[in-house]
């Protein structure tokens, strides 16, 4: 959330920074609203002093024996009054607050500005993309002949967009959980930990998945919660409403299922698993101080990237322009891993830094040095996703009769299996 008191200092600077994000942030109907409030309240204060007088006269007359019908007619107008200005007052205010809560956060001021995935910046690349002496296979195709990957069965008892792992496909799916958490939490300095895969309201609102994104998510309407679409939703939460104790910074990762109503272009990303409503994550979550935020974005990358490189794959970072950002994101790095089968980038972790967007949101807070207590800085990462991940694994590392060859770095979570097949 932006703060109120910026966007009425700054509205024009503000209101031109979000039009490079999005084309619908309304920040001149925000600072309506804000003046409908204050006007009210200005009302409401001044009827309260009216009134004050009017009881202090009431209570004079009485004393002095008066006629004070009038009188008492006109504290009930004013008690009226007030109390139907007051509930204007909340009913306001809550339009307030929902109007900035639909605000997105500002890019920050290093963000290329852009229009689109072309304007996106290139920062590196890592290896090549391997050559092979034939043809390679997309991993749907690699995964069926292998028997570890069923498209099939998965549609049949879910829809489309869901994929079911079997056999030594699962168990390297296990071994790549188990791998990367074993990376995070013991080179890394994370502490691992296991959040609810069900949500509140609250929690969504904090991380800024609602209001604005509702429709992309899945709620168990009997319960009203939400299934995470991605752990960064209760881990970051899980300082809520709190001043953190703990010194800064405090670095968390989780491993969860994650569930979105995920809609690629049509005909695109509709096979295999590219784009499905249930997948598993390893998250990376931040907490830090603002001055070190930027510094600590830099490290969270190399985290995800430290990964990549340990299974030996291809993979680039591309700096994402500001209408490619997130609605929380102030500036992100995605990490892309080549998939040979299909010849393409495949966006396999988000890192980003949204500053104090979500610690507002969701009320997060830390004492300076000064035991002054402010806003704290949140960051999180894919560390990596799963189903990209073993694309990239499967499509990277397929031989000529079929196989998989297995990344060294997770063998002996395989009890030293070197290939599938």
């Amino acid at each position: 959330m932006l703060d109120l008191r910026t966007i009425r200092d700054h509205a024009a600077a503000i209101g031109e920074r979000l039009g490079t994000k999005v084309s619908d942030a309304d920040v001149t109907g925000v600072l309506a609203v804000d003046r409908r409030r204050r006007d009210l309240v200005a009302e409401v204060e001044s009827l309260k002093n009216q009134r004050n007088v009017a009881s202090k006269e009431l209570g004079r007359k009485k004393k002095n024996g008066e006629d004070t019908a009038g009188d008492q007619v006109t504290l009930r107008e004013l008690g009226d009054r007030i109390k139907d200005l007051d509930q204007e007052v909340r009913d306001v205010e809550v339009t307030l607050n929902d109007a900035l809560l639909r605000l997105p956060n500002l890019p920050h001021e290093s963000a290329p500005v852009g229009s689109g995935e072309a304007d996106n910046l290139l920062i590196r690349t890592h290896g090549s993309p391997g050559e092979f002496d034939f043809e390679p296979k997309p991993h749907w195709d690699i995964g069926e002949a292998l028997g570890i990957l069923d498209f099939e069965r998965a549609a049949r008892m879910s829809g489309s967009g869901f994929a079911m792992l079997m056999g030594e496909g699962a168990r390297l799916q296990r071994a790549l959980i188990r791998f990367m958490l074993d990376v995070h939490t013991r080179e890394h300095g994370y502490l691992e930990v296991a959040p609810p895969y069900l949500v509140n309201d609250a929690a969504m609102t904090g991380t800024g998945q609602l209001p604005k994104m509702a429709e992309d998510m899945y709620r168990a309407d009997a319960d009203g919660l939400w299934l995470i679409p991605t752990a960064e939703v209760p881990v970051t939460n899980y300082y809520r409403e709190e001043v953190i104790d703990d010194p800064l910074p405090v670095y968390l990762t989780a491993h969860t299922p994650c569930f979105r109503r995920e809609a690629g272009a049509a005909g695109r990303d509709t096979r295999g698993m590219i784009r499905v409503h249930q997948f598993e994550k390893v998250e990376m979550v931040k907490f830090v101080d603002p001055e070190s935020s930027y510094r600590e974005l830099e490290t969270l990358v190399a985290d995800a990237e430290d990964i990549l490189q340990r299974l030996g794959l291809c993979y680039r970072v591309v700096e994402l322009c500001t209408s490619d950002l997130s609605f929380a994101a102030a500036k992100c790095y995605d990490i892309e891993l080549w998939a040979a089968g299909q010849q393409r980038w495949l966006e396999v972790s988000s890192c980003s830094n949204f500053e104090d967007f979500q610690a507002r949101r969701a009320n997060i807070r830390f004492r300076d040095e000064s035991g002054k207590t402010k806003f704290v800085h949140t960051l999180n990462g894919s560390g990596v996703a799963l189903p990209r991940l073993i694309v990239a694994i499967l499509e990277n590392f397929q031989q000529a009769d079929g196989s998989v060859v297995i990344p060294e770095a997770i063998r002996h979570y395989m009890d030293g299996q070197q290939r599938i097949g």
